[in-house]
C-alpha cells in the first residue's frame, strides 16, 4: 500500500510539472500582444532619436528600454495621433478618424462640453460622451471595441492604466464594458491627482476613490512609498500570469497615465536630473519619462523570464505631442524641439508621435520606417496580427493597417492623405492651437483655422519646425489641399463651428478662399 501512494503522488507530481510546462509554452500560434501607450509623451521625450540627428531632448532623457525596443524593432519617425488625448484614444478603440467619431475633444463628465468660451466661434455639439458598445447613449460614438473583437477571438484582454474613452456615469467609463477582460485602475478621467503612493494615488482617504481625479483600483498600494507608474507595472505582470495559467494569448493594453501633469518626482530617477542642472519642474518630468521607461524594461524582462518573449508582440506609442505649458519650466512651446508647439496644437509638436513596434520573426530588428501612419491604423493593424480575418463592426473603419510596412518594408507605400479634425477649444493657448481642420498630403502639410479662415502651409521635408508659411507663395497647392479637405470633411459629415455675430456655420476649407 504504501508503494502505491508513493506511485500515485510521484505520478500526480509529474502531471502537475507538465501541466505547468503547457501553461508557459502555450499551444496556440496566436501572438501575445502588449500596446504600451504613453499619455502626453512628446517625440523628443527620449533618448532614442526620431530624427536625422540627436538632439538635446535626446540627451536629457534616459531611456534604456525603448533604445532596447528600437534595437530590436522597426521605429516609424512620422506617426501620428490627435493633439489631445480622448480623440485619439477613441480612434484607436475603434478605428475612425476624429472626424467621423465626433469624439473631438476631452471628455469626462457625461453630457458636459469641455470647450472653453471664444469671442468668435460657438463650437458644435460634438460627442461629448465618448465612445461607447451600445448604440443608447446620446452624443456619443457606437462602434465594436477593439479588445472585444480580440475577446471574442479567443484573446484574454487586459486593460491597465488610463481608459479616458467614455464619459463618467456611462458603459464605457468601465473598461470591462468595452471587451476587456481585467479592468486596473482604469476609468472616465483622463488625469490624476497624484502620481504618488503617499497621496493615495490623488484620493483624498486611504482604500477610498475620490472622484474625478483619484485613481480607482490600487488601494493596497495607498499609503506605501510607490510610484504609481510602478504599482501599473506590477499588477499588470500579475494580470499577465493569469491570462498563462489559463493558457490563453493575451492582449495587454499598458496605457499609463504617465507623463501627464501634475509633475510628481519619482524619487528613483530624481536627483540625478537635479544633479545634472535641470529646474526642479523638468528633473521630475524627466524622472518620469524615465519612471514610464522602467516600466517597459520591466515588461521586457518578464517576457524573457517567461519565455513567451518571442511569440509577443511590443507596440508602443503616445496619444499626443509632449505637454508645453506652465508647469514646465523655460520657453513654453519649446519642449518639443524641433517640432513646434506641443499638446492641443495642429502643429507637429502637437500630433507627432515616437512609435516602435516589434513583432519577433516578423520584423527585422534595428530598422526606420518614414511612412505616415494615424492612430485609427492600429486598430486594423492589431487585428491582422492577432490573426483574425473575419471580422465585422457596426462602423466604417477608417485606418490602413500597417502590417505590409512591418513584414515587407522594402515594397513601396502607397500614397496616402492624413486628416484631422478639431472644431474645438482645448483651452491652452498657444502656437497652432485653436479650432482647426488639417491635411497632411506627400511633403506638405495644410492648417485651416476656422475664426479668420487663414491657412498655413508647409513643407514639412524642408521645414520640420512649421517656420515658414509658405500660403501666399504656392495658392495653387493651397487650392489644391484645401479641395481635397473639404471633400474628406463632407464625406465624413464632419461637424463645424458657427459665428457668434452671425449664426452662420464657419466654411468648409475649400469655400474660405
Amino acid at each position: 500500500m504504501k508503494y502505491k501512494v508513493i506511485t500515485l503522488f510521484t505520478l500526480g507530481f509529474i502531471f502537475f510539472a507538465c501541466a505547468q510546462k503547457v501553461n508557459k509554452e502555450p499551444g496556440n500560434t496566436k501572438p501575445n500582444i502588449i500596446l504600451f501607450f504613453v499619455d502626453d509623451m512628446g517625440w523628443q521625450d527620449t533618448s532614442v532619436p526620431f530624427w536625422k540627428e540627436k538632439t538635446a531632448f535626446n540627451k536629457r532623457y534616459h531611456t534604456p528600454g525603448m533604445e532596447r525596443l528600437a534595437s530590436e524593432g522597426m521605429m516609424f519617425t512620422q506617426a501620428y495621433a490627435s493633439s489631445v488625448c480622448s480623440p485619439t484614444r477613441v480612434s484607436l478603440m475603434c478605428g475612425m478618424n476624429a472626424a467621423r467619431h465626433r469624439v473631438t475633444n476631452w471628455t469626462l463628465h457625461r453630457n458636459a462640453s469641455v470647450d472653453g468660451k471664444h469671442e468668435v466661434l460657438e463650437y458644435p455639439d460634438w460627442n461629448v460622451n465618448g465612445v461607447q458598445p451600445v448604440d443608447s447613449i446620446e452624443r456619443s460614438a457606437y462602434a465594436t471595441m477593439l479588445p472585444q473583437i480580440l475577446k471574442d477571438n479567443g484573446y484574454f484582454t487586459i486593460h491597465c492604466g488610463k481608459a479616458h474613452f467614455g464619459a463618467m456615469n456611462t458603459p464605457a467609463a468601465n473598461p470591462e464594458n468595452c471587451g476587456f477582460d481585467i479592468n486596473i485602475a482604469g476609468h472616465a478621467a483622463g488625469g490624476l491627482g497624484s502620481y504618488l503612493g503617499e497621496q493615495n494615488f490623488g484620493n483624498k482617504e486611504k482604500g477610498g476613490h475620490t472622484l474625478p481625479w483619484g485613481v480607482p483600483g490600487l488601494e493596497k498600494y495607498h499609503g506605501d512609498s510607490i510610484f504609481i507608474t510602478e504599482a501599473l507595472t506590477l499588477e499588470a505582470k500579475g494580470a499577465m500570469e493569469k491570462a498563462l495559467s489559463l493558457n490563453s494569448p493575451f492582449y495587454l493594453y499598458m496605457s499609463h497615465y504617465a507623463v501627464h501633469i501634475p509633475l510628481n518626482a519619482d524619487r528613483r530617477f530624481y536627483q540625478k536630473y537635479i544633479d545634472a542642472g535641470l529646474p526642479e519642474p523638468e528633473g521630475k518630468y524627466a524622472s518620469m519619462i524615465e519612471a514610464m521607461d522602467k516600466s517597459l524594461v520591466d515588461l521586457m524582462d518578464y517576457l524573457d523570464e517567461k519565455g513567451i518573449a518571442d511569440n509577443t508582440i511590443v507596440l508602443f506609442m503616445s496619444d499626443n505631442g509632449g505637454f508645453s505649458h506652465r508647469p514646465r519650466a523655460g520657453e513654453l512651446h519649446t519642449h518639443n524641439s524641433p517640432l513646434n508647439s506641443g499638446k492641443g496644437s495642429a502643429y507637429e509638436g502637437g500630433i507627432r508621435e515616437p512609435m516602435i513596434v516589434k513583432w519577433p520573426g516578423k520584423v527585422a530588428p534595428a530598422t526606420k520606417n518614414n511612412s505616415l501612419v494615424i492612430i485609427e491604423d492600429f486598430f486594423p493593424s492589431i487585428i491582422e496580427m492577432a490573426g483574425i480575418m473575419n471580422y465585422k463592426t457596426v462602423q466604417h473603419v477608417d485606418g490602413k493597417s500597417f502590417v505590409p510596412m512591418l513584414v515587407n518594408p522594402d515594397k513601396e507605400t502607397e500614397a496616402r492623405d492624413l486628416f484631422w479634425h478639431f472644431p474645438n477649444n482645448w483651452g491652452p493657448t498657444g502656437p497652432g492651437i485653436g479650432a482647426t481642420s488639417t491635411i497632411r498630403s506627400g511633403d506638405f502639410k495644410l492648417i485651416y483655422y476656422y475664426h479668420d479662415q487663414h491657412f498655413e502651409l508647409f513643407n514639412l521635408k524642408e521645414d520640420i519646425g512649421e517656420h515658414k508659411n509658405l500660403a501666399e507663395k504656392y495658392p495653387e497647392q493651397v487650392k489644391q489641399l484645401a479641395l481635397k479637405l473639404g471633400e474628406y470633411l463632407r464625406s465624413v459629415d464632419a461637424q463645424r463651428p458657427k459665428y457668434k455675430t452671425t449664426g452662420q456655420v464657419a466654411p468648409w476649407p475649400n469655400n474660405a478662399l
